[in-house]
């Protein structure tokens, strides 16, 4: 890593382009020197179709903000039954660009459009979800249902 990491169009092009390459339609690209990171930032390229199944944090420190850098993305709030309790659209340049969600709040969000980045900051060191963090209400990646829950919230949008 460098000192200095500058976001610009072409870095935005390739973590694009890495996203629609991607059998799951997202790629990250880690600004943070490792996983042990005290601070995790990152892009996250989505494209239409990615499933990002709903989760929480439950690590009080782990409340995440995301900033769409490029095109837009549905963010969905739910309450611990999984009933949605908000639902706005974040547009790069738009009225609504950003969101910090709280730690403990299940969350997804949906790309609305191809080419759809966010920047992403949370509390590091990095750990994959517990089975306590994903929502127990909604299918998880590569579940049967889950093409069509992501309809269902994509719908919410359109």
């Amino acid at each position: 890593m460098t000192d200095r990491a500058y976001i610009d169009a072409a870095l935005l092009a390739r973590v694009i382009e890495a996203a629609r390459q991607s059998p799951r339609g997202r790629r990250n690209h880690n600004f943070h020197a490792n996983d042990a990171a005290p601070a995790n930032r990152l892009l996250n390229a989505v494209e239409p179709g990615s499933y990002i199944a709903p989760h929480r944090h439950l690590d009080p420190d782990k409340d995440e903000t995301f900033v769409v850098l490029r095109g837009s993305f549905g963010v969905v709030l739910f309450d611990d039954a999984g009933r949605v309790t908000d639902a706005q659209v974040l547009r790069a340049g738009g009225e609504t660009l950003g969101v910090t969600i709280p730690a403990g709040t299940y969350h997804t969000l949906v790309a609305l459009e191809p080419g759809s980045v966010i920047f992403e900051a949370k509390a590091g060191p990095y750990r994959p979800l517990a089975d306590e963090e994903r929502a127990s209400w909604a299918p998880g990646e590569g579940d049967p249902g889950a093409a069509d829950y992501l309809k269902g919230l994509v719908a919410r949008f359109v």
